[in-house]
């Protein structure tokens, strides 16, 4: 709870949330006085009046006005803002000043550009031009193996302003882990690469479109980017179609804006797909389009600002990053690795770019401080004003670390959210203080409790994380699930009617939360919960180790057998003395109770491609479940 960072008066004042608040009190005669807290919980009990507020104050364009806001709070089922007609690429593109810059981008293979409001519209106009004449319109799929680069975002709001469902994936994705996605949604259109380029090494992906075609029969048309050869022949594949010539095919067409239903399909996400199929999570033009606007808020986003989020387009912080483009601010786009040429990588950019907002990852801080690089150190990083953490828990010490090297006026704020409503529904709050390991705040409009086992509200305990009223951005339904049964599976069988997320989270009595780590690894010992975080935190303190697993796996009239597997560090050993040092560790800054029952040497830690530990596969696997059934192979880093 150590107080770190308190937003100055002046920064308060020009804060989008205060000029939010005062529309409120002019517009609507409702005054919180500042208070943070008051505002959220009339945001999350008059729902209805808070989702109009957002819709006008943002002035959405829609062709037709919607009859309700909200059909009913029951969950799932809720429907929002029945009878309007919109699209989400027009409210991003309409009305831009052509000359303003929109995004920033840069690669291992390509220098840093820009591209203006202008040039973004113009090539959105001709791929859209260029998709129609290839038959393209209203609920077609349109998907995507495209790294990080501004084709992407083009081909996307392309797709977006004909009524196409838009769906990708980062193309070191493997064959059949994409193809476990986008089979599910019987693709049109396959946008594609060559190739990329990763930490210094050249990928070709020729041979995995192959294989991604054979796999999906109902592609007709393939648009290929030379993206890592620019001589690179990809005439062979099917329905073969060059990038230039897909935009030569749409010259001299005008943005046009299908006007749809709220509810019409804008995505499809996907869950990490470490077992079973992925769910594929629908998501629509007008919820979508009102959670990226009200995000707006807590990003404090505005004119001048550049907004960075390092991600790749197989995760939701991508689309999450695309959104920023609803606020007054321009986003950057990177398409490489963060620690290449070493961890400075992004610290690079971000100067270079002039980052105003920097976005990373809790395990890219953790590894910044095992590199122990110095972000400030040489770089002029005096336009970087704010830091956002996303991905898994931020350790305390990582909040400390920012403060210490970025500077006491750095606004760093942890966020927790997901896929399945692609935002954060906790995290920053422009106009609170920052305190140690704590996200600041629940999002407005997010109806955020910790849960006991009985379904009753805890404050400064740890709880489920739950949502006990709906959201715009939660999934229409998931694709292929007509009854809805997979869906009810997912989130509402622990608790009926309320949204269980799979976190555990303390809410504080300052309105402060703390999230320890998904509900289903975490190690319940004689009542006393602790999340893997921390005894991630507990032992990475040892410099002797590089990287850790933990699991607690159920046995027989016992509280359980955990296990901890461990990466070491060159020259190291794990001797007795290592492993007495790894339990003194975890008994003093964690629990007795929680001492690893035994500790392995191990290579790596297993990771999904977007970096997250497969705790719960490893935990299945040693339960007895077969490894091929507990994980799949083409969607982990290190299979």
């Amino acid at each position: 709870g150590e107080l770190l960072w308190t937003p100055t008066p002046e920064a308060i004042e020009r804060s989008n949330l205060t000029a939010y608040a005062r529309w409120l009190e002019s517009e609507r005669g409702l005054a919180f006085g500042g208070d943070y807290g008051a505002l959220w919980r009339w945001s999350v009990t008059e729902l209805e009046d808070f989702w109009a507020s957002i819709w006008d104050y943002f002035e959405v364009r829609a062709s037709a006005p919607y009859e309700r806001v909200l059909s009913g709070r029951e969950m799932p089922g809720a429907r929002w803002f029945s009878g309007a007609r919109l699209n989400y690429a027009e409210n991003l593109l309409a009305g831009r000043p052509p000359e303003r810059l929109a995004i920033a981008h840069a690669s291992e293979l390509r220098e840093l550009s820009t591209l203006s409001w202008g040039e973004l519209a113009e090539r959105v106009a001709r791929c859209a031009g260029g998709l129609r004449s290839l038959g393209v319109g209203r609920g077609d799929r349109v998907v995507a193996y495209l790294p990080n680069v501004c084709e992407a975002i083009v081909a996307f709001l392309a797709s977006a302003s004909l009524g196409a469902i838009w769906s990708s994936c980062s193309p070191d994705f493997g064959a059949a882990s994409v193809v476990d996605r986008f089979a599910q949604i019987e693709p049109r259109v396959l946008f594609c690469v060559d190739g990329y380029r990763y930490g210094g090494r050249d990928f070709d992906r020729r041979g995995v479109i192959e294989g991604l075609l054979a796999e999906l029969p109902t592609v007709e048309h393939t648009v290929c980017l030379s993206y890592l050869d620019p001589e690179a022949d990809l005439s062979g594949l099917r329905g073969a179609l060059g990038w230039d010539e897909l935009l030569e095919r749409g010259r001299g067409a005008g943005l046009a804006y299908e006007q749809l239903a709220a509810e019409h399909p804008l995505w499809v996400l996907y869950s990490s797909g470490t077992t079973g199929l992925p769910k594929a999570i629908v998501q629509g033009h007008g919820g979508i389009l009102a959670e990226q606007l009200k995000m707006g808020l807590h990003l404090d986003a505005r004119e001048q600002d550049r907004v960075f989020w390092f991600t790749t387009t197989g995760w939701m912080m991508w689309n999450f990053l695309v959104g920023v483009l609803l606020t007054d601010a321009s986003i950057v786009l990177y398409d490489g690795s963060p620690g290449h040429p070493d961890t400075g990588a992004l610290w690079d950019l971000a100067e270079r770019a002039k980052i105003t907002t920097f976005g990373t990852s809790a395990s890219y801080i953790a590894a910044c401080m095992k590199a122990s690089t110095e972000p400030a150190r040489g770089r002029d990083l005096r336009a970087l004003r704010a830091v956002g953490s996303t991905g898994s828990p931020l350790a305390p010490e990582g909040f400390s670390w920012i403060y210490e090297h970025l500077g006491a006026d750095t606004w760093l704020f942890s966020t927790s959210g997901g896929t399945d409503l692609c935002t954060a529904f906790v995290g920053g709050v422009p106009t609170l203080a920052v305190y140690r390991g704590e996200l600041q705040g629940r999002a407005l409009g997010a109806a955020v409790r910790a849960f006991d086992e009985r379904g009753e509200s805890l404050i400064d305990e740890v709880g489920e994380l739950v949502l006990t009223e709906p959201m715009p951005s939660m999934p229409l339904y998931l694709w292929n699930d007509p009854d809805g049964e997979r869906y009810r599976e997912s989130y509402f069988e622990t608790y009926p009617g309320i949204w269980r997320h799979g976190d555990w989270i303390e809410i504080t009595s300052r309105g402060t939360a703390i999230i320890y780590g998904r509900s289903d690894s975490t190690i319940n010992r004689g009542g006393i919960r602790m999340g893997s975080s921390e005894i991630y935190r507990a032992v990475a303190s040892l410099a002797e180790v590089t990287d850790a697993l933990v699991v607690d796996v159920p046995r027989p009239e016992t509280e359980g057998w955990i296990a901890l597997f461990v990466v070491l560090a060159d020259g190291a050993v794990l001797d007795a003395k290592l492993r007495g040092e790894i339990a003194r560790r975890i008994r003093e800054r964690c629990s007795p109770r929680h001492v690893p029952d035994e500790v392995r040497a191990i290579a790596a830690v297993p990771r999904t491609l977007s970096g997250k530990i497969l705790e719960v596969p490893v935990k299945r696997i040693l339960m007895g479940t077969p490894v091929e059934r507990a994980a799949s192979r083409d969607s982990l880093a290190n299979p």
